[in-house]
């Protein structure tokens, strides 16, 4: 091995996320001969209030679930979600046409803004996304649709709420004093995704649906890539991440799961008042009792030109760990890191790093024993260099409720209430006229308003 790669070379880690869509550098030729539009695909399958969904749609949504979710080889693993994908479809249709009837405007501003905040959760340099896209051969608006539509729905549910939309102070504290008098109390931190019924008849098909997505699920998807794409809550904006909550704020049946589960489980499908759950469990601790030491940091990742052989690096390699090695030295601050970090392909704000949480033990005790201010020695990693900085390191009890927090949960509570209750009567209302694919195209349709 070259003598000047040895230092923490056995460590190979950084602070990035890596979902499926951030793995890749490109979709396979499989995979985007796969992904050529088929014959037929401009077959209408639905008739939303006179709005067409085509079987182009649906194939489009089918490719950017595959994408995202890490299907390889073909669309064929998730062909049989087509039914599901069609009803989401209508769904998201419904609501699309309720938020311009009502004139929410969604600018492509804060478009690209949604865009950029979900490539920086994925660890992805602005931009890349819609290049991930349009390599695997879907259209950057299939995304744009979805993204609006849930940003319009979220703003069109708030608007409709109005003073309500903020919880009264007397509410406010109210919850506070309950929270403060069951401290100690079990607590999870839950992650949802929820398929609504809108029609009993279809209660077994629904359901089949979301078995295989818990069957994915625990074939290694991402939980936050399948409630994106799938979840009908208002938590599916942030991957389905429901926060902290106690036992009594789940459903009952939600409730006996949870508290027998192990951390890092996924359930099975759920039936719930108005369709089926997928939960997952992220952590449990004491209410009101969880002290941890934060770091914020900075964070300098320069990749290799090709993957490391350690006994044999690259002169190109060498240079760019004697790069990092300069850096680690002359860095002041983490202004300066910062800096040094512009046009990495990995952010260098990782976010706040619960160091309790940080694995392997050998990083985590190199963080624990950084003084802030002072950059860490060249991490070798077999794609890169990663260079560190602790900013600031503070203690804090994070299970502490804060007024904000109670505001917050009871303002999701009755955005998540209140769009259930739009999207029935949006489904009662309307004039869907479903067809059956597997019938011609003469053949008469199946029609519900």
């Amino acid at each position: 091995m070259h003598p000047r790669l040895l230092p923490l070379l056995a460590l190979g880690v950084a602070f990035a996320a890596t979902p499926a869509l951030a793995q890749r550098g490109s979709a396979s030729p499989a995979v985007a001969q796969a992904q050529a539009p088929s014959a037929g695909s401009n077959r209408i399958l639905a008739v939303v209030n006179g709005d067409v969904i085509s079987r182009s749609d649906v194939q489009s949504r089918r490719r950017l679930f595959a994408l995202t979710s890490g299907l390889r080889g073909t669309e064929g693993a998730a062909e049989g979600m087509d039914a599901q994908i069609l009803r989401l479809l209508v769904d998201e249709r419904l609501r699309l046409q309720e938020v311009n009837r009502r004139r929410i405007a969604v600018t492509d501003e804060e478009i690209a803004e949604a865009m950029r905040e979900i490539e920086a959760r994925n660890g992805m340099p602005s931009g890349r996304l819609v290049g991930e896209l349009r390599r695997a051969n879907i259209e950057p608006r299939v995304m744009y649709d979805q993204v609006r539509v849930q940003i319009g729905w979220s703003r069109l549910l708030r608007a409709l709420l109005g003073p309500q939309a903020q919880p009264a102070d007397s509410e406010v504290q109210e919850a506070l004093n309950a929270a403060r008098a069951r401290i100690g109390e079990p607590e999870f931190l839950v992650s949802e995704i929820f398929i609504p019924v809108d029609d009993p008849a279809k209660t077994a098909e629904t359901q089949a649906f979301v078995e295989d997505v818990v069957g994915r699920l625990r074939r290694g998807l991402p939980f936050p890539v399948a409630a994106t794409q799938f979840s009908q809550a208002q938590t599916a904006l942030q991957g389905g991440d429901l926060g902290w909550v106690k036992a009594d704020q789940l459903d009952p049946a939600i409730t006996r799961l949870v508290t027998q589960m192990p951390p890092g489980a996924v359930s099975n499908a759920v039936r719930v008042p108005g369709g089926w759950q997928i939960v997952a469990l992220r952590q449990r601790r004491e209410s009101g009792r969880d002290n941890a030491t934060i770091l914020s940091a900075r964070q300098v990742f320069t990749p290799f030109p090709t993957p490391l052989n350690p006994q044999f690096p690259t002169p190109q390699q060498i240079q760019v760990v004697e790069r990092a090695r300069a850096l680690s030295g002359s860095a002041r601050g983490c202004d300066a890191m910062e800096a040094a970090a512009r046009g990495s392909p990995r952010p260098a704000d990782p976010g706040p790093i619960r160091l309790e949480q940080v694995n392997p033990p050998e990083f985590r005790q190199l963080l624990s024993g950084l003084a802030p201010g002072r950059a860490s020695e060249p991490i070798i990693a077999p794609e890169g260099v990663i260079v560190i900085m602790v900013c600031s390191r503070e203690s804090r009890n994070l299970a502490e409720i804060t007024p904000e927090q109670v505001r917050g949960q009871l303002l999701r509570d009755r955005v998540e209430l209140l769009s259930r209750q739009l999207q029935r009567d949006l489904r009662r209302r309307a004039q869907v006229e479903m067809r059956d694919t597997a019938r011609p195209a003469s053949a008469p349709a199946e029609r519900r308003g």
